[in-house]
Protein backbone atom coordinates (compact mmCIF):
# COMPACT_ATOMS: atom_id res chain seq x y z
CA UNK A 1 0.00 0.00 0.00
CA UNK A 2 2.99 2.44 0.70
CA UNK A 3 4.27 2.25 -2.61
CA UNK A 4 0.11 2.87 -4.24
CA UNK A 5 0.45 6.13 -2.25
CA UNK A 6 3.78 6.96 -3.03
CA UNK A 7 2.48 6.35 -6.79
CA UNK A 8 -0.59 8.32 -6.10
CA UNK A 9 1.62 11.48 -5.03
CA UNK A 10 3.69 11.05 -7.94
CA UNK A 11 1.31 10.64 -10.46
CA UNK A 12 2.65 7.25 -11.63
CA UNK A 13 -0.08 5.29 -12.75
CA UNK A 14 0.93 1.85 -11.58
CA UNK A 15 -0.61 -1.42 -10.08
CA UNK A 16 -0.10 -0.42 -6.47
CA UNK A 17 -1.71 3.16 -7.34
CA UNK A 18 -4.72 1.25 -8.93
CA UNK A 19 -5.36 -0.69 -6.51
CA UNK A 20 -4.72 2.29 -3.65
CA UNK A 21 -7.24 4.00 -5.92
CA UNK A 22 -9.63 1.03 -5.79
CA UNK A 23 -9.49 1.39 -2.03
CA UNK A 24 -9.66 4.87 -1.35
CA UNK A 25 -12.51 5.89 0.35
CA UNK A 26 -12.29 2.92 3.16
CA UNK A 27 -8.35 2.88 3.03
CA UNK A 28 -8.89 7.12 4.17
CA UNK A 29 -11.53 5.83 6.88
CA UNK A 30 -8.93 3.53 8.21
CA UNK A 31 -6.68 6.63 8.92
CA UNK A 32 -4.33 5.97 5.87
CA UNK A 33 -3.76 9.25 4.04
CA UNK A 34 -4.30 8.23 0.68
CA UNK A 35 -3.45 11.75 -1.68
CA UNK A 36 -6.27 13.11 -4.08
CA UNK A 37 -6.22 12.50 -7.83
CA UNK A 38 -7.96 12.11 -10.69
CA UNK A 39 -8.28 8.59 -11.32
CA UNK A 40 -10.76 7.73 -13.26
CA UNK A 41 -12.39 3.72 -13.53
CA UNK A 42 -9.63 2.67 -11.62
CA UNK A 43 -10.90 -1.32 -11.51
CA UNK A 44 -10.69 -1.20 -15.46
CA UNK A 45 -7.78 0.39 -15.85
CA UNK A 46 -5.78 -1.79 -13.58
CA UNK A 47 -7.14 -5.02 -15.50
CA UNK A 48 -5.94 -3.44 -18.81
CA UNK A 49 -2.64 -2.74 -17.05
CA UNK A 50 -2.49 -6.32 -16.07
CA UNK A 51 -3.39 -7.41 -19.45
CA UNK A 52 -0.50 -5.66 -20.96
CA UNK A 53 2.07 -6.75 -18.77
CA UNK A 54 0.73 -10.43 -17.77
CA UNK A 55 -2.30 -11.08 -20.47
CA UNK A 56 -2.05 -14.67 -19.41
CA UNK A 57 -2.33 -14.69 -15.74
CA UNK A 58 -4.95 -11.27 -16.07
CA UNK A 59 -7.25 -12.34 -14.61
CA UNK A 60 -6.04 -14.11 -11.33
CA UNK A 61 -3.76 -11.24 -10.80
CA UNK A 62 -6.53 -9.09 -10.67
CA UNK A 63 -8.62 -11.27 -8.30
CA UNK A 64 -5.90 -11.52 -6.09
CA UNK A 65 -4.95 -7.70 -5.90
CA UNK A 66 -8.47 -7.39 -5.02
CA UNK A 67 -8.47 -9.92 -2.16
CA UNK A 68 -5.22 -9.03 -0.74
CA UNK A 69 -6.62 -5.19 -0.73
CA UNK A 70 -9.64 -6.33 0.85
CA UNK A 71 -7.99 -8.28 3.34
CA UNK A 72 -5.88 -5.49 4.21
CA UNK A 73 -8.70 -2.76 5.13
CA UNK A 74 -10.42 -5.55 6.96
CA UNK A 75 -7.29 -6.00 9.20
CA UNK A 76 -6.67 -2.08 9.09
CA UNK A 77 -10.39 -1.54 10.41
CA UNK A 78 -10.22 -4.31 12.82
CA UNK A 79 -7.04 -2.66 14.64
CA UNK A 80 -8.94 1.07 14.53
Amino acid sequence: MEQGVQDLREGLVTVPALLVSIGAHRLRRAGIEVPRHDLRRPEIRLYQLLCETEPERAYSLYNSLLRRLVSFERALECVR
